[in-house]
C-alpha cells in the first residue's frame, strides 16, 4: 500500500510539472541588433562623434604646444641660466600634467555623454520588450547578445519582429 501511495504521489508530481512546463512560453531577441536598427542610435553616435572630435582637436593642440615648447627647451637649454632652465622645466611639467588631466576629464565626460544619450534608447527597447512579452504571454524573453543562452531551438520564438513593430521599425 505504501509503494502504491508513493507511486501515486510521484505520478501526481510529474503531471503537475508537465502542466506547469506546458504553460511556459519562451522567446529570444538580440538587443544589440535591435538597438543598431534604431534611428536614435545614429543621432546619438553623431552627437558623440562631434564631441569626441572637438576633444581630439583640443588634445592635438595641447600636444603640439608641448612639442614646440619641448623642442625650444632642448635647443636652448645649454645657454639658459639655472633659474630659467628650472622655470622652463616646470612649465613643461605643468603642461604635461594639464594634458594628462584633460585626457582623464575628457574621457569621463565622453562616457557620461554616451550614457546620457543611450539610456533613453535602452529604456525604450526594454519597455517595448516587456510590452511584447506581456501582450504575447511570454514567461521569459532571453537576450542572445548577452551571451547567456548557449542553445535555442530553431522553433523557439524570435520576438525581434514583434518588438520592431512595437517600436515602429521595419
Amino acid at each position: 500500500m505504501k509503494n502504491m501511495m508513493k507511486l501515486v504521489a510521484v505520478a501526481a508530481f510529474v503531471l503537475a510539472a508537465m502542466s506547469v512546463s506546458a504553460q511556459v512560453k519562451l522567446g529570444h531577441i538580440n538587443t544589440q541588433e535591435l538597438i543598431q536598427a534604431m534611428p536614435e542610435v545614429a543621432r546619438a553616435n553623431d552627437t558623440l562623434e562631434m564631441k569626441q572630435s572637438a576633444v581630439e582637436k583640443e588634445l592635438t593642440n595641447m600636444q603640439e604646444q608641448l612639442k614646440t615648447k619641448t623642442d625650444e627647451y632642448s635647443k636652448n637649454a645649454a645657454s639658459m641660466t639655472e633659474v630659467i632652465r628650472a622655470s622652463k622645466e616646470q612649465e613643461l611639467n605643468d603642461l604635461y600634467g594639464r594634458i594628462q588631466s584633460f585626457q582623464q576629464i575628457a574621457m569621463s565626460d565622453l562616457e557620461a555623454t554616451q550614457r546620457r544619450l543611450m539610456q533613453p534608447i535602452m529604456d525604450k527597447v526594454l519597455n517595448a520588450i516587456k510590452a511584447v512579452g506581456k501582450e504575447n504571454g511570454y514567461t521569459y524573453i532571453f537576450d542572445l547578445s548577452a551571451g547567456g543562452v548557449l542553445y535555442f531551438a530553431e522553433t523557439a520564438d524570435d520576438v525581434m519582429p514583434l518588438v520592431k513593430k512595437k517600436l515602429g521599425l521595419q
